[in-house]
């Protein structure tokens, strides 16, 4: 047997009201309609469901087990398309974000917190790690958005140039330069360098800098992690160069900062999407956020500011 969500609404509002009419006028529908309705779930079940006096239509022991199966069924519907229109709106599910270590730990939490105020019963799910691994994530299917730096992306993705932050000189606190207004890049090749890995976007960044000052350090030490450059440091095993945003995943470490010029160097970072994968509600809406933010050329964190001078 099968009784459709229409035949149970149906049972419940004859059952509650005790009358065809008051149940007809109340699902605004045609009281020989709803009659037949009724008729038609009595033959299909083999059972009367009402008994009919003059005055009042009241539950048989069958009507009334079906009423009890029929509340319990609208409930869970009406519970599960209450949910789904909040899912469709944007204010329910889960936005998984694949971004760096230091857009994770400085950037993107005071705009979760304004996302949470939009959407307090969306989940947030953040992934951490080097701008390659947040792209190959995207492709995957892993998450819905990336926040990287992205000069050239796989042809189903798409960037959009989003903020951008600029290199400075790390030095040791007791360092002889720790006092100066500016440093050059020629000024840091002269020192023991402290580089990022390779598969790092600081790594090109620092690269990118020295090439267009036509040097190269002559001394370096490769680091693994930005926490490992922050022990060195502390250690006054050399200088480094990297990032602002960076600077929040190094505050155990004693040193310094000072601005770098001769080129300066900015890092761009990207909002990227893949362009044959629709964005599920929740993350459009993210997405939306991080456009009202740039428009309004919302407050950033010192020597960050949004891509197209935004603010």
């Amino acid at each position: 047997m099968d009784l459709s969500l229409r035949q149970l609404s149906v049972h419940v509002a004859v059952a509650r009201t005790g009358s065809f009419t008051e149940a007809a006028r109340d699902l605004r529908v045609a009281q020989s309609s709803l009659s037949r309705t009724v008729l038609g779930m009595e033959r299909a079940l083999g059972v009367r469901l009402f008994d009919r006096t003059t005055r009042r239509v009241v539950c048989t022991p069958e009507g009334d087990e079906l009423l009890a199966v029929a509340e319990r069924v609208l409930a869970v519907h009406r519970a599960e398309m209450t949910g789904l229109e909040r899912f469709l709106g944007g204010s329910r599910g889960t936005v998984t974000v694949a971004t760096l270590p230091s857009v994770a730990a400085s950037l993107l939490p005071p705009v979760i917190a304004r996302f949470r105020e939009r959407a307090p019963e969306v989940d947030v799910r953040i992934l951490d790690g080097m701008s390659r691994t947040a792209l190959e994530r995207l492709v995957a299917g892993e998450c819905d958005l990336a926040l990287a730096v992205a000069e050239s992306v796989p042809e189903d993705l798409r960037a959009r140039a989003l903020f951008q932050d600029r290199f400075y000189a790390v030095l040791p606190s007791g360092h002889r330069w720790a006092g100066s207004d500016r440093l050059r890049w020629r000024d840091l090749a002269e020192e023991r360098f402290i580089a990022i890995g390779t598969d790092s976007s600081v790594r090109a960044g620092t690269e990118f800098g020295f090439a267009r000052a036509g040097v190269r350090p002559a001394r370096t030490i490769e680091a693994g992690t930005v926490s490992t450059v922050g022990g060195l440091l502390a250690a006054d095993l050399g200088v480094s160069a990297l990032p602002s945003l960076v600077g929040a995943l190094m505050s155990f470490a004693d040193h310094v900062r000072v601005p770098l010029v001769e080129p300066v160097v900015d890092r761009r970072l990207s909002v990227v999407t893949h362009r044959y994968r629709r964005l599920a509600p929740a993350a459009q809406a993210l997405l939306r956020l991080l456009g009202d933010l740039r428009a309004q050329g919302h407050p950033l964190p010192e020597e960050v500011s949004w891509a197209g001078g935004a603010g």
